[in-house]
């Protein structure tokens, strides 16, 4: 490691993947009341279930973003972290707040949860992924606030690169379009156009430039190849996520009630979101394939490659499925859109966040080459027990999705089936998607075991003679 200040990612790092368990854990409960409704319900209500564990996935990312900023923009900038009291005082803060929130959540019916609050002297609650209580997102500013002026005063006393001049504009975009959460207007098509400004300009905009970023930073590490090349990628792939995210947008507005042009803007930009998923899938393995030196910690590589492309799927393909309008149309809402959420949020933001983590945990614990071999072997095991299960988890989600349209929303009104008779009728799906979540949890437990595996003697032995 490189700057002592860098260590203050690991507690972000490592709440962040507690907080992964916990909304796997959540989702689980979810699957198992799609078809057993009585499950759990009296102590957590599907709804509540739902808040929590779409709660937890932008928090845990937001921990993992905020880690991986830490350690890699004292790197990137070539001096000593700004403010580390700053940073650390900062976790706790956040953690704090985001801890009281889901226990809110669980412990406090909504409505009253909303009232001892006080949401009604600024209402903001209520809407999807939006849930937190007013104070909670005046935290969540002051935390971002403070998060961006530690990042951004590093960057202005260091060095100025690509990785951490597009890694500042995609976190200050996060700050700026998450007070759109403030704006929650009585008429509903307003209230969902600006909704969108928040959950889209996220997740399909500076969200973006936050993980081509920290991709472009593990790959110089891990590969040695020239820096100039992977920041002309950079370049490239930034500024077409961006311009196809932006306008992109539109095809969320499709049957909100704005201008019709939004069918034809929709449609025709995010249609081309695809496009910089696959040039980062072909940027990653070319610069894997022209990499300068073996680095020990193979496994970081692995994570690097495999989120390229599971975002490509995610995100791209998934996303290309039903994005056009007169797709849309019937498939608006259905169970493809699950699919498509599942695969685009593991494959581009959780796995970059546990990239990062693959290739700076061990470097902060002390062992710069990466963890042993037998640690990389059970990691590579959950890499693969995660993929296949997310992928395996997407194409049920698809298949529960193509059938319910083609049940409830395809026939004419007099033969469509009613939404609990369809989903009847997808239970068997649901129950594959749910036996294929465990799977998926097996695969985190053995991600977060092999941070814990030791060194083999020989190894010990071959580090002692190398130091010598």
């Amino acid at each position: 490691m490189k700057f002592e200040s860098q260590k203050v990612a690991k507690p972000y790092f490592i709440f962040a993947l507690v907080l992964f368990v916990g909304q796997i854990l959540f989702g689980l409960i979810m699957g198992l009341q799609y078809v057993s409704g009585d499950f759990l319900t009296t102590y957590i209500p599907f709804n509540v279930a739902r808040m929590v564990h779409t709660n937890l996935l932008i928090v845990w990312l937001l921990f993992g973003f905020m880690g991986a900023s830490y350690y890699l923009v004292p790197e990137e900038s070539d001096t000593e972290l700004h403010s580390p009291w700053l940073a650390k005082l900062s976790f706790w803060v956040f953690a704090a707040a985001g801890v009281a929130t889901i226990l809110g959540y669980l412990l406090v019916p909504y409505a009253r949860l909303a009232e001892i609050t006080y949401n009604d002297l600024l209402p903001t609650m209520g809407r999807e992924f939006l849930e937190q209580p007013t104070i909670t997102k005046i935290g969540i500013v002051v935390v971002c606030l403070a998060f961006v002026y530690n990042i951004g005063m590093t960057v202005l006393k260091g060095r100025k690169t690509v990785i951490n001049m597009v890694l500042i504009t995609g976190l200050i975009g996060l700050s700026v379009f998450f007070l759109f959460s403030f704006y929650n207007p009585i008429n509903l098509v307003l209230d969902k156009y600006f909704w969108w400004w928040v959950v889209h300009l996220w997740v399909e905009g500076v969200w973006e430039l936050i993980l081509g970023a920290v991709l472009a930073f593990v790959l110089i590490k891990v590969t040695g190849v020239d820096r100039e090349i992977i920041e002309k990628w950079l370049y490239v792939i930034v500024a077409l996520a961006l311009i196809s995210g932006l306008v992109g947008m539109g095809h969320h507005y499709f049957w909100i009630g704005p201008g019709e042009y939004w069918l034809w803007l929709g449609s025709i930009f995010s249609a081309l979101e695809p496009v910089p998923f696959f040039m980062m899938v072909v940027f990653a393995f070319k610069v894997v394939k022209e990499r300068r030196h073996e680095h020990g910690n193979a496994i970081a590589t692995t994570w690097a490659l495999g989120t390229a492309v599971m975002a490509f799927l995610g995100a791209g393909v998934w996303g290309f499925l039903h994005t056009l309008a007169p797709v849309n149309y019937y498939t608006h809402g259905s169970q493809l859109t699950a699919a498509h959420g599942h695969l685009a949020f593991f494959g581009a933001y959780a796995m970059i966040v546990m990239t990062i983590i693959s290739y700076a945990m061990p470097i902060m614990r002390g062992r710069p080459q990466g963890n042993p071999i037998a640690a990389q072997r059970l990691e590579r095991f959950a890499f693969w027990a995660m993929c296949l299960s997310m992928l395996g988890v997407t194409l049920a989600l698809t298949v529960a999705g193509a059938w319910q349209i083609a049940l409830q929303r395809l026939p004419e009104s007099g033969e469509a089936l009613g939404f609990m008779a369809t989903q009847d009728k997808l239970a068997p799906v649901f129950w594959v998607r749910e036996i294929l979540g465990v799977v998926f949890l097996l695969g985190l437990v053995a991600y977060l075991s092999s941070f814990f595996v030791g060194a083999t003697e020989s190894e010990v032995d071959s580090l002692e003679a190398a130091a010598v």
